[in-house]
Parts: structure tokens; C-alpha cells; sequence
């Protein structure tokens, strides 16, 4: 076998673009930084519609949905459905639990300027931004966000 580095090594144009591209990369991370860019934080000023809303299990494997403003129960979710919704909470619930939190403190669903939609534990501070799961997913959270507060 012929060793390819044995002529010189890497090409000088090549070392130097991989150089610059370091060097572009952590000018533009120390920029942003300076500038006060957090990435993943949305600014509050944003949000155009929200909902606190609380999560409380029931018998069998449901899930109620209650709206902190209103203190009424204003769905329940099923066994076996809106698996992504329940699949979200199980994650927070984890969290708070490592944490040792209150499970009374509400999470914050929004709405953005920008359509985004995103959930937020008002107990740890965490946020998902629920675009990134496709818009079945959001149509899920969307629909909790929308739902009309009458008591079940």
C-alpha cells in the first residue's frame, strides 16, 4: 500500500480553507455572544396566544388536561391516544421528578409571531419548540391551545 501523505502531506489550499473555516466559525460564535444571542431562547415579546395549563393522571391511564386560568378541567386524553402529547409530558415529568419539583406548576403551550409553537415547563424553565416534530405532532398541542375552556 502507497501512503498518500508521504508526497508533502495535505495540499496547502486545503489546509488553508479548513484554517479559515476554524477560524470564521469561532469569530462568528464570539460575535453572536457579544451580542447577547442565545440559541433556543425565544423572546417573550413573541408569544401572540398562550395557555397554562396543568396535567393530572386518572384512573385506567387518563390523562386530564386543566386550564390553571379558568381551574377547570377542559379535556381528557384517552389510553392509546395523542401518544406524542404523552410522550412530551412523560419527559417533563421525568425531569421535575429528577429534580425534585412541585407537579402543581403549570406548563405554558404558546404561540408565536412567527406560527411556532412551543410548550414550556414553567417549573424547570425548559422549553420544546414543537415544530421540530412535524405538524402532526403540533396539530396535537395545537388543538389543546384552541380548545374552548367549559368544564367537563
Amino acid at each position: 500500500m502507497s501512503d498518500p501523505f508521504k508526497e508533502g502531506g495535505l495540499p496547502r489550499p486545503a489546509l488553508f480553507g479548513l484554517v479559515g473555516l476554524v477560524a470564521v466559525s469561532l469569530l462568528a460564535v464570539i460575535i453572536a455572544q457579544a451580542f447577547g444571542y442565545k440559541a433556543g431562547v425565544t423572546p417573550p415579546s413573541s408569544i401572540v396566544e398562550q395557555r397554562d395549563l396543568r396535567f393530572s393522571d386518572g384512573k385506567a391511564g387518563v390523562v386530564h388536561v386543566w386550564d390553571v386560568n379558568q381551574s377547570v378541567m377542559m379535556d381528557s386524553i384517552s389510553p392509546g391516544t395523542e401518544n406524542f402529547v404523552r410522550g412530551v409530558l412523560r419527559g417533563f415529568a421525568r425531569d421535575r421528578r429528577s429534580r425534585e419539583l412541585d407537579d402543581q406548576i403549570p406548563f405554558r403551550l404558546a404561540r408565536h409571531a412567527d406560527g411556532r409553537l412551543t410548550i414550556e415547563d414553567l417549573a424547570t424553565g425548559r422549553t420544546i419548540d414543537l415544530q421540530a416534530f412535524g405538524h402532526t405532532n403540533v396539530a396535537s398541542f395545537n388543538r389543546l391551545l384552541t380548545l374552548p375552556v367549559q368544564a367537563l
